[in-house]
C-alpha cells in the first residue's frame, strides 16, 4: 500500500449490457454498494469503486475537493459514457460530473444527497455535528460513526475497524468542508435525465432536498422509496434498483 494509495475499483455484470457506476456516500465505501450491484449484474456492466480515502483507496491524503473526487470518476470512466447512481454524498459527486462533462453521462440517480451549501439546509445533520466540534480529523470520524451506528455498536466493533473508521475521518472532513462552500454543481448545468430519491422513513430534510432538485433541475423527478432509510441501496437493493435505477437504462 501506497501512502496515497490508488482509486479501487472493481467491475461486475453483464459487458454487452449499459454501463452503470455506483457512487458511495461520506464514510462508506464501495462495499455498501455491492447488494445494489448485484441486482444489476444480469442487465449492466456495473462499476463499483472506492471514492479516495475510503476503504481500498486508503490511506489517501486529498485533496478532497469535489473537482478532484470528479477527476477519480473521469479517469474510471475512461471515455466511456455511464449511467451515475449516487447515494448520499456520491449524487454531488455524480451530478458534478453531469455538469462538467456531460459528454460521458448519460443519467444520474440520485438518494438522499446533502445541499449542504443551501441556507435551509439543516446544521444538526450527522455530518455537520462531526465537522463543526473541534477536535481531530479522526475524532469527526468517530463522532460521526457514533451518531450513526449508536454507543453501543461502536465500542462492540474490533480495535483495527474503529482504527480504520478514524482514519476515514480525513476525508470526511475534508469533503464535507468543501461542500458547505458552495455548490458543486447548479441545476442549469445539468441536461440529463435525473432521478432524485429519498426515503419515507427518513429525515424531512432529504425529502426536502430531493423535492427542491427536482424542482430546480430540468426535467428531473422525485421518487419517494417506501419503507426506506438512508441506507436503502444496503437494505433494499431490489426496491432501489427497481425504481431508482432501472427507469434511467435503455
Amino acid at each position: 500500500m501506497t501512502d496515497n494509495a490508488p482509486i479501487w475499483a472493481d467491475t461486475s455484470g453483464n459487458p454487452d449490457g449499459p454501463f452503470v457506476v455506483l457512487v458511495h456516500g461520506s464514510m462508506d465505501r464501495s462495499s455498501g454498494m455491492l447488494k445494489l450491484a448485484r441486482q444489476l449484474d444480469d442487465v449492466a456492466h456495473v462499476l463499483r469503486y472506492d471514492r479516495r480515502g475510503y476503504g481500498r483507496s486508503s490511506p489517501h491524503h486529498g485533496p478532497f475537493t469535489m473537482g478532484d473526487q470528479v477527476a477519480d470518476l473521469v479517469d474510471l470512466l475512461d471515455d466511456r459514457a455511464a449511467v451515475l447512481i449516487g447515494h448520499s454524498y456520491g449524487g454531488n459527486v455524480a451530478l458534478a460530473a453531469a455538469a462538467r462533462f456531460p459528454h460521458l453521462v448519460k443519467a444520474v440517480a440520485i438518494y438522499e444527497t446533502p445541499l449542504s451549501w443551501e441556507p435551509w439546509w439543516p446544521g444538526s445533520t450527522a455530518g455537520a455535528a462531526a465537522i463543526a466540534t473541534q477536535g481531530s480529523p479522526a475524532e469527526a470520524g468517530e463522532r460521526f460513526m457514533r451518531r450513526l451506528i449508536g454507543d453501543a455498536r461502536w465500542d462492540a466493533l474490533p480495535d483495527r475497524t474503529r482504527e480504520t473508521r478514524r482514519r476515514e475521518g480525513e476525508p470526511m472532513v475534508g469533503e464535507l468542508t468543501d461542500l458547505r462552500n458552495g455548490p458543486p454543481w447548479l441545476p442549469h448545468q445539468i441536461g440529463v435525465p435525473v432521478l432524485a430519491g429519498y426515503g419515507t422513513r427518513g429525515a424531512a430534510h432529504h425529502r426536502q432536498g430531493m423535492e427542491h432538485v427536482a424542482a430546480t433541475v430540468p426535467g428531473a423527478r422525485v421518487v419517494a422509496l417506501e419503507g426506506c432509510r438512508h441506507d436503502a441501496p444496503l437494505s433494499h437493493p431490489a426496491l432501489f434498483a427497481e425504481q431508482m435505477v432501472l427507469p434511467l437504462l435503455p
